[in-house]
């Protein structure tokens, strides 16, 4: 294939002008006053990492086609902008690869009405800064919208024929307490029928995200990352902390489905609401270090609907008044926490699909339809706060209930159990 050198944007415009599959390789700083369409076959490559980007101060950066490379470069938009985006309308849109990027602005991989195909390889991203806030194209489900993210896979196409398919390895999401405005990766089909996404492979490093929503809402959420509906995927592990900041800032959701999901690092939470693992979808295996949650309402781990077969942490340990430490409103199979279920808050609010309700701080709530085939506490089950129950079984069922340490209440008018 053609290698085209490039040093100036007049000549990356010539290139592009030829509309002949190449390789434009970036040998210096460019800033474009527009965005710019890669043809089919075209791959754009920095010579070098550290001293190749495209900068675009007006407009969305890079939009792809059919069979794109864009690798070994920084990428730069305004925030609100999108650095690299799929153009509409391409039926098949063949290999799109994006590897070893530096990127201010979202990276927005959707496929629309007439876009039936894409195969995504994304490796080695770090978006340092986005705020994905504005776009309209946003799940809707249990009362509530979902932001896009920073990274954003998205079959918008309603054919149930059409598809994506994708591997994204090593994606790391905004700076500790520098986070992306949005979600962090978002992850999503069409819904509950219609266009799918199938997800072989999801690894990231560290992901910081802060939705910037007002105190209050009800009605949107967020998360650090976000496996929504219409998604299938096989794995998924975190090789970095997950961290969210604001309000219904989610660390870990899914309406979707996961065969094994791995956090080997700390989930954590600072804002109201924000529930360190949330799913409402079908996961077989889960396994996570400490969730951490600081804020206002925010669980450490609820099960919502759907179900999961095996999940694991090594602690939990909530902050805040109505922070429920572990809920579970459907059947699930065998949970383990390896060390103690801590809960520090006493009764507050906390949103519940979508309504904002008070909940009491227990460690342990079982609601009506729920069911643990198995929970096992190897270390202590704490509870702090003042009017709140260590292990509360409200209407639901544990069959199989281990305690390896202590069942301890050390608030005013708390009890230790509630049948």
């Amino acid at each position: 294939m053609k290698i085209t050198k490039i040093t100036t944007l007049i000549d990356l415009l010539q290139a592009i002008s030829e509309n002949t599959p190449q390789v434009l390789e970036i040998a210096t700083s460019i800033l474009s006053p527009h965005s710019i369409f890669l043809p089919e076959g075209y791959k754009l490559i920095g010579k070098s990492n550290d001293s190749c980007m495209v900068s675009f101060n007006n407009s969305d950066g890079f939009g792809v086609t059919r069979d794109n490379t864009i690798s070994n470069i920084t990428v730069m938009t305004k925030q609100t902008n999108r650095a690299i985006y799929t153009v509409s309308g391409i039926p098949d849109m063949g290999n799109i690869v994006l590897e070893n990027l530096n990127i201010t602005g979202q990276v927005s991989i959707i496929s629309r009405q007439g876009t039936d195909k894409i195969n995504l390889i994304a490796n080695n991203i770090h978006i340092t800064s986005c705020d994905s806030r504005y776009y309209s194209e946003q799940p809707q489900k249990y009362g509530v919208n979902v932001y896009q993210g920073a990274l954003t896979v998205y079959n918008f196409n309603s054919n149930e024929n059409s598809k994506i398919d994708c591997r994204l390895t090593n994606i790391c999401i905004g700076f500790k307490n520098a986070p992306v405005i949005g979600s962090g990766i978002f992850v999503c089909g069409f819904g509950d029928k219609g266009g799918k996404v199938n997800l072989e492979t999801l690894t990231t490093g560290a992901v910081y995200s802060n939705g910037m929503l007002p105190d209050g809402t009800a009605d949107i959420i967020t998360a650090a990352v976000f496996i929504v509906y219409g998604v299938e995927a096989k794995t998924v592990e975190h090789h970095g902390e997950l961290v969210t900041y604001g309000v219904n800032d989610m660390v870990l959701d899914t309406w979707g489905k996961v065969e094994k999901w791995v956090s080997n690092y700390p989930v954590i939470s600072y804002g109201p609401s924000g529930i360190g693992f949330v799913n409402f979808g079908k996961v077989k295996d889960f396994m996570a270090q400490d969730i951490i949650t600081y804020g206002l309402g925010a669980r450490g781990f609820n099960q919502y609907d759907g179900t999961v077969e095996n999940i694991k942490f090594k602690s939990i340990t909530t902050y805040g008044d109505g922070s429920i430490g572990i809920q579970v409103s459907k059947p699930i199979g065998n949970m383990t926490v390896e060390e103690n279920v801590t809960t520090y808050g006493s009764v507050g609010n906390s949103l519940v699909k979508g309504v904002l309700m008070k909940l009491a701080a227990n460690a342990i709530s079982v609601k009506s339809g729920g069911k643990v085939e198995s929970l096992t506490i190897n270390g202590d089950i704490i509870t702090y706060g003042d009017n709140v129950t260590n292990f509360a079984l409200e209407g639901g069922e544990v069959k199989n209930f281990n305690v390896g340490g202590k069942i301890i209440v050390k608030g005013k008018s708390s009890q230790k159990y509630k049948p």
